[in-house]
């Protein structure tokens, strides 16, 4: 029987198992996770009160299906990018590239996809990506931790006496929401549908 605090595999382990396929498996997968990151940033879904880009959905699924580790590392690869002057992130080349733009206002949420990330993979190695109820609970942990930095680096840049909550969170909490909806969905089917392949 497995406790609580048992490392379980991880959607993209049970669907291409890391048995004998070592570095170059992690550097394709992390590859692909920082190109569907880049692809969700750039995804922008007409919606209320705000338009909504996928990122933070890409963010949460990749850190649940590739665990912390594989997670973190394909997070960091997207950051590196970005450092890097490739226009990556949401809003660029039009808002500004490279370092420039990672340490202005959305600074903060970008240290939190690592943080965020960490936890959903965290969470998913203990078995939360299984049920729908546990899935959902562990999504919204993440995107607590998400955008959490993401508040606090906007207070720090803008001042407390700025309206700074219906600046970087009131807006997003019905497009979070829904891409959480759809996430909590989503893994628990993707694990339905590998263990029948198995059958």
């Amino acid at each position: 029987m497995r406790g609580p605090t048992t490392v379980q595999p991880t959607l993209i382990s049970a669907v291409w198992s890391a048995a004998g396929a070592g570095w170059l498996r992690a550097a394709i997968l992390a590859v692909v996770g920082s190109l569907l990151l880049t692809a969700s940033a750039k995804i922008l879904v007409p919606f209320w009160p705000v338009p909504m880009t996928m990122q933070t959905f890409a963010v949460l699924v990749i850190g649940m299906a590739y665990g912390p580790r594989l997670g973190v590392a394909t997070v960091a690869l997207y950051l590196a990018q970005g450092a890097l002057g490739l226009p990556v992130f949401a809003g660029t080349p039009e808002k500004g590239i490279g370092l420039a733009y990672m340490v202005g206002p959305t600074g903060g949420y970008l240290v939190g996809y690592l943080l965020a990330a960490t936890a959903c993979g965290y969470l998913a190695e203990r078995g939360w990506d299984r049920g729908l109820f546990t899935t959902a609970a562990a999504l919204v942990i993440g995107n607590v931790i998400l955008f959490l930095p993401g508040v606090l680096w906007l207070g720090v840049l803008f001042g407390w006496s700025k309206p700074i909550l219906a600046w970087g969170l009131t807006p997003f909490l019905l497009g979070e929401a829904t891409k959480m909806a759809l996430a909590a969905v989503v893994i628990p089917l993707a694990w339905k549908a590998v263990r029948s392949r198995r059958h």
